[in-house]
Formats: C-alpha cells, sequence, structure tokens
C-alpha cells in the first residue's frame, strides 16, 4: 500500500512547479495522469542539450511515476474527452498563465459542473488575483521580488540569483501540500474547492527571520554571502586545496569545542568574543583571522580536526561530491530505472521515508502520448472501435 493509493490527478502542468508537484504525488502513489498537447507536448522535452538518447534530461527529472495522454484541448471532442477524465479524478492541477484555463473551457467552474467533488489547483507567477495578475514570470523574477535575491550575494556586489528554480520548486511543494490537506478536508465537506498558489506568495514566506529582523529593527537586511546575520562564526572557508568549508558555531559551548580544535583557547573568554552578541559584533575582527587559519590546511584535514570536537562542518560540495558521498548513496537519494528509449537512467530519489507504506520510484517519465489508449480503456471504459475513432479523429 502506498500513502495515496486510489487517489487520481488530471495533470494539466507543464515544465517545472507544476510537474515538480505531481511527481510528489505520483511518488505517494497517486495516478497521475499527465494530459500533453499533440506532437510537442511539455514544453521541456525539447529543452537542451543534454539529452539521454532523444529524451531531454530536464523532463526525465520531473516525470517519473506518470502516465502521459495526448489531447488537444482546443478541439471540442478532445476537450469533452477531458471533462470526462475530470469526472472521473480526484485533482485536477494546472500551471498556465491566470485566464488560459477559461479560454480552454477547462476553468475551476466548468470542471466542478462535472465533478463538485474534484480538487483543482492553479499554481501561477503572482496569483489568480491582484494587480499583477497577468504579468509574466520566471523563477528570477519571483527571486528578485519574494526577497531573496535582495539578501544572496557577496556585499557590495551585485544581487545573485540561486542556483536552481527555487521557487517554482516552493510553489510546486506548497501545492502538494494543499492538496494533501484539502483531500483531507474533502472528506469532512464533501465537496472539493479551488487552490490558488502563487510563485510569490511561496518566496515571501520564506523570508522567516530576515523578515522579522527587518520588522523589529526597520532595518534592510544586507548581503552577506554565506555568513548569517546574527551567528558567528557561521559561513564557507577556503582551505589550502581551493574547495571551501561551512562552519556553524551556533553557541557558546560549540564556539568553545571550536576553539580548542583550532588551538585557539585565547579567544575563548576574550572579550570580544565569548559570547555569540559580542562574535556578531566583533565579527570584523574574527572572520579575517579565521580566513588566514583555514588556508593552512585542506578542507579533509579540517573536517577531520572539527568532527573529532563535535563542531558542526561540512564540505560545499560539487555535484559529483553530492552523488558519490556514502550518505546520500544509504538514503537512497539516487536510483536508476530503465526507460524505453533513454536505457538505464539516473534520478534523484524522494526525500520522504515511511515505516509502512514507502514510496515508489518504479516508472520511467512516460514517452508523449505513451499511455493514451490505457487510459482510453481502463478509465473511461473505451471499446476497441471507440479507441479507434479516437485515433483516426
Amino acid at each position: 500500500m502506498q500513502p495515496l493509493e486510489g487517489i487520481r490527478v488530471l495533470d494539466l502542468s507543464r515544465v517545472l512547479t507544476g510537474p515538480f508537484c505531481s511527481m510528489i504525488l505520483a511518488d505517494l502513489g497517486a495516478e497521475v495522469i499527465k494530459v500533453e498537447m499533440p506532437g510537442t507536448g511539455d514544453d521541456t522535452r525539447t529543452w537542451g542539450p543534454p539529452f539521454l538518447a532523444s529524451e531531454s534530461a530536464y523532463f526525465l527529472c520531473l516525470n517519473r511515476n506518470k502516465k502521459s495522454v495526448v489531447l488537444d484541448l482546443k478541439s471540442e471532442k478532445e476537450r469533452a474527452v477531458l471533462l470526462e477524465l475530470a469526472k472521473k479524478s480526484d485533482v485536477f492541477l494546472e500551471n498556465f498563465s491566470p485566464g488560459v484555463t477559461e479560454k480552454l473551457g477547462v476553468d475551476y467552474e466548468n470542471i466542478r459542473r462535472v465533478n463538485p467533488r474534484i480538487i483543482y489547483c492553479s499554481i501561477s507567477g503572482f496569483g489568480q488575483t491582484g494587480p499583477y495578475r497577468d504579468r509574466p514570470a520566471y523563477d528570477i523574477v519571483l527571486q528578485g521580488m519574494g526577497g531573496l535575491m535582495g539578501i544572496t550575494g557577496e556585499p557590495d556586489r551585485p544581487p545573485v540569483r540561486i542556483g536552481v528554480a527555487i521557487t517554482d520548486i516552493g510553489a510546486g511543494m506548497y501545492a502538494a501540500i494543499a492538496i494533501l490537506a484539502t483531500l483531507i478536508v474533502r472528506e469532512k465537506i464533501e465537496r472539493g474547492q479551488w487552490i490558488d498558489i502563487s510563485l510569490l506568495d511561496g518566496t515571501i514566506s520564506w523570508m522567516t527571520y530576515m523578515a522579522a529582523n527587518y520588522f523589529a529593527t526597520g532595518k534592510i537586511p544586507e548581503r552577506m554571502g554565506s555568513a548569517h546575520p546574527t551567528i558567528v562564526p557561521y559561513q564557507c572557508f577556503e582551505t589550502m586545496d581551493g574547495k571551501y568549508l561551512i562552519l556553524a558555531v551556533g553557541n557558546d559551548r560549540l564556539w568553545k569545542n571550536f576553539c580548542r580544535a583550532l588551538n585557539l583557547e585565547d579567544l575563548v573568554d576574550d572579550p570580544r568574543f565569548a559570547t555569540n552578541p559580542k562574535r556578531v559584533e566583533n565579527r570584523t575582527q574574527l572572520i579575517p583571522r579565521l580566513n588566514e587559519i583555514f588556508l593552512s590546511k585542506t578542507r579533509n584535514d579540517w573536517l577531520q580536526i572539527l568532527l573529532r570536537e563535535h563542531v558542526p562542518c561540512a564540505p560545499v560540495y560539487t555535484m559529483d561530491e553530492v552523488f558519490s558521498d556514502p550518505q546520500v548513496l544509504h538514503r537512497d537519494m539516487l536510483v536508476e530505472m530503465e526507460h524505453p528509449t533513454a536505457g538505464k537512467i539516473k534520478q534523484i530519489g524522494s526525500p520522504m521515508k515511511f515505516s509502512e507504506t514507502p514510496v515508489r520510484v518504479e516508472a520511467p517519465p512516460p514517452l508523449l502520448g505513451q499511455h493514451t489508449e490505457y487510459v482510453l480503456r481502463n478509465v473511461l471504459g473505451y471499446t476497441d472501435e471507440d479507441v479507434r475513432r479516437f485515433k483516426e479523429n
């Protein structure tokens, strides 16, 4: 058994944020029917290089455990098929620009008419309401407007975008959380509802203590590189071999351990550094000294020294190091599966671990339209003749 076994998701989303959401639901056991336009399908099928055989690496990373059905939503007959699928589904997911679903006739009101219990989830850049509703939105736009880029980067240098499209991924996670909550609520109120997820809203919600500091002081947070505004030392340091080490001395007990590891006992009771507030106040005196010290040994040497004293530290990994780390491998965060055209492909494993209802990472990302006939027969009950006519159309 899996957590979402018996739940069917009709997924009209494409690119990143919606497919990330539906992949979470699929990993949890939901049947996800991915509806794609004929000929091209999800935009990311052509995003590359890199490609594995003819398959885009971008598409492959987001669409496992799903079934692909080809429907032309501009065709009245094929839109009718979609409505039939909506009748038999629990969740309807889309991430079109606001207004597009109304033009296609698959907006919440139309879907709710055929299935009052449907959970309809819309993901968009700025949400379904408000003065920015119709603005075009990309991840970098939302990283900027949501506050992330304003606090990311080195002092006195331009703002920096986080290296993955984190606002898309975050909105996909919020959408999954909201869908799960609404599945529970539906059992109590006997009807579905419309979920409106905005990338901007999600990004702002992450500002947490940075926003709290601003609310408390009125001072705008500054870009500090890898440093922390209220904990010192808590940042990256370069080592002798040009690699970087993360250090997180989160309290005064750890500070004593840290000083012992680096033979800096003279600093333990130094009034400038004895407490965290003092270290924050005097960071400009402490950090340059630590920079010099860390350049005297390799990253791995420092890791051994610091971990012996139970000081929180870690390497800054490159991608190859991430997926060869023994902890990552032990936790099944790298998995392999067979794809019909790309052969053996690697996937990031699921971070959700259950003792009784394990996540499945089994079915490879589908070929375009691979499951159209299967869904017509097994979900909608089409006969051989019905399928033949559909193919002709």
